[in-house]
Protein backbone atom coordinates (compact mmCIF):
# COMPACT_ATOMS: atom_id res chain seq x y z
CA UNK A 1 0.00 0.00 0.00
CA UNK A 2 3.03 2.16 1.29
CA UNK A 3 4.55 1.80 -2.36
CA UNK A 4 1.69 1.94 -4.37
CA UNK A 5 0.65 5.62 -2.79
CA UNK A 6 4.58 5.96 -3.43
CA UNK A 7 4.41 5.11 -7.09
CA UNK A 8 0.98 7.19 -7.97
CA UNK A 9 1.30 10.05 -6.13
CA UNK A 10 5.66 10.92 -5.30
CA UNK A 11 7.35 9.50 -8.58
CA UNK A 12 5.17 11.62 -10.89
CA UNK A 13 5.81 14.47 -9.01
CA UNK A 14 9.83 13.74 -9.49
CA UNK A 15 9.05 12.87 -13.21
CA UNK A 16 7.37 16.77 -13.97
CA UNK A 17 10.56 18.45 -11.53
CA UNK A 18 13.35 16.34 -13.95
CA UNK A 19 11.46 17.92 -17.02
CA UNK A 20 11.16 21.72 -15.88
CA UNK A 21 14.97 21.34 -14.94
CA UNK A 22 15.33 19.71 -18.31
CA UNK A 23 13.07 22.72 -20.34
CA UNK A 24 14.43 25.15 -18.31
CA UNK A 25 18.20 24.12 -18.80
CA UNK A 26 17.61 23.99 -22.72
CA UNK A 27 15.97 27.52 -22.68
CA UNK A 28 18.97 29.19 -20.60
CA UNK A 29 21.56 27.23 -23.08
CA UNK A 30 20.03 28.64 -25.55
CA UNK A 31 19.88 32.11 -24.95
CA UNK A 32 24.04 32.70 -25.06
CA UNK A 33 25.62 33.27 -27.50
CA UNK A 34 28.20 30.75 -29.08
CA UNK A 35 31.27 32.83 -28.46
CA UNK A 36 30.14 32.87 -24.68
CA UNK A 37 30.84 28.84 -24.51
CA UNK A 38 34.52 29.28 -26.23
CA UNK A 39 35.63 31.96 -23.84
CA UNK A 40 34.10 29.86 -20.58
CA UNK A 41 36.34 26.88 -22.17
CA UNK A 42 33.40 24.82 -22.37
CA UNK A 43 31.69 22.37 -24.96
CA UNK A 44 29.75 24.21 -27.71
CA UNK A 45 26.14 25.97 -27.50
CA UNK A 46 25.33 23.04 -30.27
CA UNK A 47 26.59 20.43 -28.24
CA UNK A 48 24.42 21.43 -24.73
CA UNK A 49 21.04 22.30 -26.83
CA UNK A 50 21.37 18.66 -28.16
CA UNK A 51 22.13 17.30 -24.92
CA UNK A 52 19.49 19.01 -23.08
CA UNK A 53 16.90 18.37 -26.22
CA UNK A 54 17.20 14.85 -26.05
CA UNK A 55 16.75 15.31 -22.19
CA UNK A 56 13.41 17.19 -22.81
CA UNK A 57 12.56 14.66 -25.18
CA UNK A 58 13.00 11.38 -23.01
CA UNK A 59 11.32 12.74 -19.92
CA UNK A 60 8.57 13.78 -22.70
CA UNK A 61 8.22 10.32 -24.41
CA UNK A 62 10.58 8.23 -22.70
CA UNK A 63 9.81 8.46 -19.53
CA UNK A 64 9.95 4.55 -18.06
CA UNK A 65 13.45 4.35 -19.76
CA UNK A 66 14.65 5.31 -16.14
CA UNK A 67 18.52 5.39 -17.50
CA UNK A 68 18.06 7.66 -19.82
CA UNK A 69 16.41 9.98 -17.77
CA UNK A 70 18.73 9.99 -14.92
CA UNK A 71 21.68 10.38 -17.91
CA UNK A 72 19.44 13.39 -18.89
CA UNK A 73 18.96 15.14 -15.32
CA UNK A 74 22.87 14.83 -14.47
CA UNK A 75 23.44 16.40 -17.56
CA UNK A 76 20.97 19.44 -16.62
CA UNK A 77 22.50 19.64 -12.94
CA UNK A 78 25.80 19.90 -14.92
CA UNK A 79 24.72 22.51 -16.98
CA UNK A 80 22.54 24.25 -14.20
CA UNK A 81 25.76 24.55 -11.64
CA UNK A 82 29.10 24.47 -14.13
CA UNK A 83 27.92 25.62 -17.24
CA UNK A 84 25.59 28.16 -16.49
CA UNK A 85 27.62 29.84 -13.66
CA UNK A 86 30.75 30.29 -16.48
CA UNK A 87 29.01 31.66 -19.09
CA UNK A 88 27.44 34.10 -16.41
CA UNK A 89 30.84 35.46 -15.56
CA UNK A 90 32.13 35.48 -19.17
CA UNK A 91 29.00 37.63 -20.02
CA UNK A 92 28.91 39.52 -17.76
CA UNK A 93 26.07 38.69 -16.44
CA UNK A 94 24.09 40.00 -13.09
CA UNK A 95 26.71 41.59 -10.66
CA UNK A 96 28.29 43.10 -13.79
CA UNK A 97 28.63 46.65 -13.95
CA UNK A 98 25.88 48.95 -13.60
CA UNK A 99 24.24 51.09 -16.63
CA UNK A 100 25.13 54.40 -15.84
CA UNK A 101 28.61 53.52 -13.64
CA UNK A 102 31.85 54.57 -14.62
CA UNK A 103 34.84 52.15 -14.88
CA UNK A 104 36.66 53.77 -11.93
CA UNK A 105 33.47 52.51 -9.98
CA UNK A 106 34.12 50.42 -7.53
CA UNK A 107 31.79 48.03 -5.13
CA UNK A 108 30.60 50.54 -2.75
CA UNK A 109 30.79 53.48 -5.08
CA UNK A 110 33.45 55.69 -7.06
CA UNK A 111 37.14 55.00 -6.35
CA UNK A 112 38.86 58.40 -6.06
CA UNK A 113 42.62 57.91 -5.96
CA UNK A 114 42.49 57.52 -1.87
CA UNK A 115 41.93 61.52 -2.20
Amino acid sequence: MLMQGFKDGVLPLFGYAMLLLAVVAFVLAAVPREDAYRAADKQTKTFWLVVLGMTVVVDVFLATFWFLTLAGLVASIVFMVDVRPALKQVSGGRGGRRKGGSSSDGPYGPYNGGR
